[in-house]
């Protein structure tokens, strides 16, 4: 994380400057905004904390530069008591926040990084849209979560290695994008052929998957190859594997354990070397436990095992996800990119999404078709009272908010807003509210 710092006194910069590198941040301070300028970067990934009146060029001219280099990066003023005229001119040129001096580390820190969180969050985006517009055939993991960072760490490990993967995952957890992934990270040069084995009815199971040669059976006037055999040199993806019937699962047995298959109607056993890719959103053991599954082809596919987690418990994830769902969405369809207001962030966050990624992204369609509209959020301070009452309000304003999204959980709403949790107690006192558990 990083800051540029601009502050004109030179024991309040050197103050300031320690209570941001306690909070994790690298601090760069300056003492003018020509000496910021100088150094600020389109593609900068911090946060620019400024004195509003500063020697030569003020803090609000530094604050057009910044705008006009990139709207996107977070400027955080500091003005002095009584500048609330100031300030609101500031939140309409488009700075993130304002502190009123003197003021606390706690309050300085909240504000920044809330403003690094979503300067993470845009520049991640653009990488994303790069990527996408210069490779729109690669699927993306989007996400930085400790379990999606985890994922993608073993997908690294395991694509190369060209073993069979078992993929575990609740329905719209993204079992398909995982499998695409690790098809394009391995040297496989074949198809990726994916079946959807509970799609598949059993009485043309045979013919879809081995083939047939020219009079197999009534209405076969040709040789056609199967799916098995097309994904020879490439990726073989069993969709929904636990659905497969029993009789099914003999068969597949066998082609996976000898890696060769006879057409129907042939004689000829054709080799095949295909990497195998199963997903299920059931427990295959249990399963076989039950006698509806078979336990040697479980053993067979799950040399490795992936396990995708769930929306919710990534939640983290969501910010990132929904805006990048949000801009692909906007190109599909020729629409505008809709805002995504922080207070409805923070609901979207805490919902359950029981169709996981799958969910988000038909919610994101939705939101740039205009079915779902989201409530503006007020993009400045009302004029009216002094900024410390101004401050307060926000403050009681954005707990409230948490304490909605997380049902009433104090320690849940502490955590979103990113204070102690001793802390939202303390404010809870102040500002006389009663958290009601949902």
């Amino acid at each position: 994380m990083h800051a540029i710092l601009v502050e004109d006194e030179a024991a309040l910069r050197l103050a300031t400057t320690q209570t941001l590198e306690l909070g994790g941040f690298h601090v760069t301070a300056c003492a003018s905004a020509e000496q910021a300028e100088a150094l600020i970067q389109a593609d900068f990934d911090g946060v620019i904390v400024s004195d509003v009146r500063l020697p030569g060029r003020s803090g609000l001219d530094l604050l057009a530069h910044v705008a006009a280099l990139d709207a996107d990066l977070p400027v955080i003023m500091v003005t002095g008591h009584g500048d609330v005229a100031m300030a609101v001119g500031a939140m309409r040129s488009g700075a993130y926040d304002f502190i009123e001096k003197p003021f606390g580390a706690e309050r300085l820190l909240d504000a920044v990084r809330r403003a690094q969180d979503k300067r993470s969050l845009v520049l991640e985006n653009r990488r994303l849209k790069t990527a996408w517009a210069l490779h729109p055939d690669t699927p993306q993991l989007v996400g930085h979560s400790a379990a999606i960072e985890r994922l993608k760490v073993l997908i690294r490990n395991i694509a190369p290695a060209g073993v069979d993967v078992l993929i575990n995952g609740d329905t719209g957890t993204g079992k398909e994008v995982v499998a695409r992934l690790i098809h394009a990270a391995s040297a496989r040069k074949g198809n990726f052929v994916a079946i959807n084995c509970g799609a598949l009815p059993e009485a043309v199971f045979e013919s879809e998957m081995f083939g047939h040669e020219a009079g197999a059976f009534t209405g076969a006037q040709k040789r056609r190859i199967g799916k098995l055999e097309y994904a020879n040199g490439g990726t073989l993806f069993l969709d929904e594997i636990e659905s497969m019937p029993m009789a099914l699962q003999v068969k597949l047995l066998r082609v996976l354990q000898e890696r060769r298959l006879e057409r129907l109607g042939g004689n000829d056993a054709i080799a095949v070397n295909f990497r195998v890719i199963a997903a299920s959103k059931a427990d295959l053991l249990v399963l076989s436990a039950q006698g509806q599954f078979r336990e040697d082809l479980y053993y067979r596919i799950g040399v490795a095992t992936l396990d995708l987690p769930r929306l919710q418990e990534r939640s983290d994830d969501i910010p990132l996800l929904l805006a990048h769902f949000v801009q692909d969405a906007a190109q599909r369809y020729g629409r505008e990119v809709p805002a995504l207001p922080a207070a409805q962030m923070a609901q979207w966050q805490a919902a359950r999404w029981p169709g996981n990624v799958r969910e988000l992204r038909n919610f994101a369609d939705r939101l740039v078709l205009g079915l779902v509209a989201p409530v503006a959020e007020s993009s400045e301070p009302a004029p009216a009272g002094s900024l410390p009452q101004l401050v307060d309000a926000y403050e009681r304003e954005r707990i409230t908010q948490a304490l909605d999204a997380a049902g009433g959980n104090v320690a849940q709403a502490a955590d979103q807003l990113g204070i102690p949790r001793k802390t939202m107690y303390d404010k809870l006192k102040k500002y006389q509210l009663t958290p009601i558990r949902k």
